[in-house]
């Protein structure tokens, strides 16, 4: 009898162990080709300048070059949901993973779940959003912009990089809280939401510092931003909250893969961009975008994406913008 069970026993650890042979021997040799990272904006935007400085340091890390690949469209989430139906869970397709991944499905059906399909690699930064307007424009403090808004409801715009984005809610908020009437413009990315401000398409613009440029040359007027205090950068330009309109907003973002994904195939990816975000070149272009580091590592990243899910729809519904 004691016979039969080792037997059994010794069958069933050989079974297990011919099925983990094959994801060893995967992460082992783990990148033996270029890495695929989406980044769902338009190139040259603030989020595709750090991305492709992570992805070239990150990739000397693991050997093997990371492509970066433009894919905009529905606020950032199109394609890294289409990512997470349809590609392979070998650590070969990554994407970026906005916020808005987080708060689309509040607003109407999605056929991902932004969990349940998500290999969730590592949290890598947040954003500091800005209000900002051409210099020319008659608006000369954020409070004058909202004047004109409540003298003309609905006639006031702001362009943002899309609905459901960060730029976009934030803005719903604090219009709410100063109970004025704003004309929402959405677009695909950061740098058509600039050129659509520089050539007067319109009025002004809520987004993450894909502006600071065209700030620093006297392009453009910020006139509002939206942290916790002001920014060392911009230290003359007001915050939202302290002009008495409760909004504060940093919209954290960090790299994903599909779901599925070998968990020793995760580590690798995790360590080779959190020694890619320990590097002075990474740590220079988040100060040219004055942006801070928001690292958390995968299982971090997981939960903090759990509970945000969970309180964004709050916030969503009072904003009236959840589906019906």
């Amino acid at each position: 009898m004691n016979d039969t069970v080792s037997r059994r026993a010794l069958l069933a650890v050989c079974a297990c162990t011919a099925l983990l042979a094959p994801l060893a021997a995967h992460s082992q040799s783990f990148p033996s080709k270029p890495i695929t990272l989406i980044v769902p904006w338009p190139a040259g935007g603030s989020t595709d300048r750090h991305m492709r400085t992570l992805a070239e340091l990150a990739g000397k890390r693991l050997g093997q070059n990371i492509i970066v690949e433009n894919k905009p469209g529905a606020g950032g989430t199109l394609a890294v949901g289409q990512m997470a139906l349809t590609a392979k869970p070998d650590g070969y397709t990554i994407a970026q993973y906005p916020m808005g991944m987080l708060r689309v499905p509040h607003m109407q059906k999605t056929l991902w779940h932004p969990l349940n399909d998500f290999s969730f690699v590592i949290g890598v930064s947040g954003y500091t959003f800005g209000f900002t307007v051409r210099a020319d424009s008659p608006y000369k403090t954020f409070n004058d912009y909202l004047e004109a808004a409540r003298k003309n409801p609905g006639k006031v715009d702001y362009g943002s990089t899309g609905i459901g984005t960060s730029p976009h809610l934030l803005m719903e908020e604090l219009a709410e809280n100063a109970k004025v009437q704003l004309n929402h413009v959405p677009f695909k990315g950061n740098a058509d939401l600039q050129q659509a401000l520089l050539g007067g398409h319109v009025m002004a613009q809520s987004d993450a510092t894909g502006w600071d440029k065209f700030v620093d040359n006297g392009q453009m007027r910020l006139l509002l931003t939206f942290g916790e205090q002001r920014t060392k950068r911009w230290t003359n330009v007001p915050t939202a909250k302290e002009l008495g309109y409760g909004v504060v907003s940093q919209s954290p973002y960090g790299i994903v893969g599909p779901k599925g994904m070998d968990p020793a195939v995760v580590k690798i990816l995790h360590d080779a961009f959190k020694k890619a975000m320990d590097d002075p070149k990474h740590l220079e272009v988040l100060d040219q975008l004055n942006q801070s580091a928001w690292y958390r590592s995968g299982d971090e990243y997981a939960k903090w994406a759990a509970a945000t899910f969970v309180k964004d729809k709050a916030l969503i519904e009072k904003l009236g913008l959840a589906a019906k």
